[in-house]
């Protein structure tokens, strides 16, 4: 009877402990902008952000993850390279609430229960709800609240690498980006139907930004059971 509650506990369990590895954290870094307004810079970090994070580890190769990021988005004409936008001299700043949820996929087996787990790589992606403010340029360059906001859905792309720094914590390192299907973010498309004259910029390209920075998760739940009998 004994072995036969154990051959129970063996067949059932471990399908469901393998999977009560999670960890939750903080991210830190930086965001830039990528869109009709300001520099084109793909890494070029000019405004500070911040956020939380939860993962589940479903195996030592994938994650379900999830976070909650504020920053500002900041462009600036007279950071470009671009002479036009030099010259046209617009600047914006908005703030924005992103909520994201993926899977993360790393290149090699991470397990968190493994004593010689060191580190690597990995790629996020799914999906993001971006909250930001409406503004509208008028003819003058003068940068207007439309006293609305809006959710901007897109898409993230993420790079990475993780180590595990201690028997619960796993340090990561990571760079960002988000395609957006809005071209609101920066205040070249007003929100307004009556406002559609102040719309400017290329109407072919969506608005982009990038997150670069730092997580650091504590990861928690119950070892897989390995029944030895």
């Amino acid at each position: 009877m004994k072995y036969f509650f154990l051959l129970l506990l063996c067949a059932f369990i471990p399908r469901n402990v393998d999977a009560q590895i999670y960890e939750v954290g903080v991210f830190a870094g930086g965001s830039n902008f990528i869109g009709d307004v300001g520099a084109t810079d793909y890494i070029s970090p000019n405004q500070a952000a911040f956020g939380i994070l939860a993962k589940w580890n479903r195996s030592a190769r994938h994650s379900f993850r999830a976070s909650v990021i504020f920053s500002d988005l900041k462009g600036i004409d007279r950071d470009s390279d671009d002479p036009r936008r030099i010259e046209r001299d617009y600047e914006f700043d908005t703030s924005i609430i992103e909520i994201s949820a993926g899977m993360e996929f790393t290149f090699f087996d991470f397990d968190l229960h493994a004593i010689d787990t060191k580190g690597t790589p990995y790629l996020y992606s799914g999906i993001t709800l971006t909250n930001h403010d409406n503004y509208y340029f008028t003819n003058s360059g003068e940068y207007v609240s439309e006293d609305t906001s809006s959710w901007a859905l897109g898409i993230p792309i993420v790079l990475g690498y993780k180590t595990r720094i201690a028997d619960q914590f796993v340090l990561a390192g990571e760079i960002g980006a988000r395609y957006t299907f809005s071209d609101e973010l920066d205040g070249s498309t007003p929100d307004s139907e009556d406002r559609e004259s102040f719309a400017f910029g290329n109407t072919n390209n969506t608005d982009w930004y990038m997150f670069t920075g730092i997580t650091l998760t504590y990861t928690f739940g119950r070892r897989p059971c390995y029944c030895n009998f």
